[in-house]
């Protein structure tokens, strides 16, 4: 029941963010966002997920990991039933409250892996990312189609997804129910703020997730401005995510049979630079071919970011704790991909710019990656 669980949490951990870029264009221009204000509101959740990190160890604490997952679950529903219907203020705040929740569970999730299945940490690890990467990838291909049938009207697409996170939200608590969940225990221990190898894993996390959140907040309207229909646009992107299923789950199983995560880490950056070169510079007809070699290396990328939070780690605890310190920095650094790509292209409007910038970032990730991808334990002097 705990991995059933797992995997319905799992599903929700995205349909929050993706579900924005296929709408994109028509939320700036019903509410008069400038290219810098939809840069903003696909950065906010981003920037939510890093800042809510630290919340979730002291949410642990007081209510165990459990409880603590199920209050986010609810919290995130009423976020996304409200947030199409308050207007910009109220599409921004909602926006931000899901950010935040989803940034707790993301915390939380690793440590139950470690927790409750310490012997297949890797193909768990792997198994939740792909059921994360299905959530995403339905939610960016079907809330175009949604808007249509509810007569062009953007808002019941957006509040759509409110549905299956209470549906996790139900079926987290019925698996619960009579459950004694034990709370995290408070020791003081030496800050992972002072460990090199853990910068390095936080680093990684956060650049390939700035190329990632930029994917799923611009690769539509990038799409778009090259020609594609909307409803063309947002299936790409929904392919894009859907094709990470395969390399989420199998990129960090043959990791763990090699000597160190380095070549694999090389191997999924290159194919996201191939991918987001041919998406900005090929020609368009093309376009499937590069968004799902964009796929394949993305889902690789995250699957193993998320694989180093509990191989880099002697213990559940410092698994937990080394996931809240490289989300909480990865998280925040990434949100500054997406905004930095709006505020380039209403700098500049143009594209070919943005794809020189994230090419930089994921140069910068290969270099932390080859520092994160060493077979070492943080903590370890």
């Amino acid at each position: 029941m705990m991995f059933v669980g797992m995997m319905l949490v799992a599903l929700n951990l995205r349909p929050a963010l993706t579900s924005v870029g296929p709408v994109l264009k028509t939320i700036g221009d019903s509410l008069s966002l400038s290219s810098v204000g939809q840069g903003v509101l696909t950065t906010l959740p981003v920037l939510l997920l890093g800042l809510a990190a630290p919340i979730a160890p002291r949410a642990a604490r007081k209510l165990g990991m459990e409880r603590s997952v199920l209050v986010a679950l609810i919290l995130l529903g009423m976020a996304l039933i409200a947030r199409p219907y308050l207007g910009v203020s109220g599409l921004f705040l909602g926006t931000a409250v899901a950010g935040g929740c989803i940034g707790v569970m993301s915390v939380l999730l690793p440590g139950i892996v470690k927790r409750d299945f310490p012997e297949s940490a890797s193909l768990m690890t792997g198994i939740y990312t792909a059921a994360l990467c299905a959530g995403a990838a339905v939610a960016a291909g079907a809330t175009e189609p949604l808007r249509i049938a509810f007569g062009n009207a953007w808002h019941p697409a957006l509040a759509f997804w409110a549905i299956p996170a209470l549906i996790a939200a139900a079926a987290w608590w019925l698996q619960l129910d009579g459950k004694h969940t034990p709370k995290a225990p408070h020791t003081p221990t030496t800050s992972l703020f002072k460990d090199k190898l853990a910068w390095q894993i936080a680093f990684y996390m956060g650049l390939q997730s700035s190329l990632a959140y930029t994917v799923f907040g611009w690769l539509p309207t990038i799409l778009q401005d090259r020609g594609l229909e909307a409803v063309d646009a947002g299936l790409a992107l929904s392919v894009s995510i859907l094709v990470q299923v395969p390399t989420a789950i199998a990129v960090p199983w043959v990791a763990s049979h090699m000597r160190d995560q380095r070549f694999m880490l090389v191997l999924v950056m290159l194919a996201i630079l191939v991918g987001i070169g041919g998406s900005i510079y090929a020609p368009i007809e093309g376009i499937w071919l590069w968004v799902v070699v964009l796929g394949l290396g993305q889902g690789g990328s995250f699957s193993i970011a998320l694989t180093l939070l509990a191989v880099r780690a002697r213990d559940a605890d410092t698994a937990a704790r080394l996931s809240g310190m490289a989300q909480s920095v990865g998280y925040t650094m990434a949100a500054l991909g997406p905004l930095f790509v709006g505020v380039l292209h209403e700098t500049f409007n143009n594209w070919n710019l943005i794809g020189v910038f994230l090419g930089l970032i994921a140069v910068g990730a290969i270099v932390a990656g080859l520092g994160a991808g060493r077979q070492l334990y943080v903590l370890d002097h």
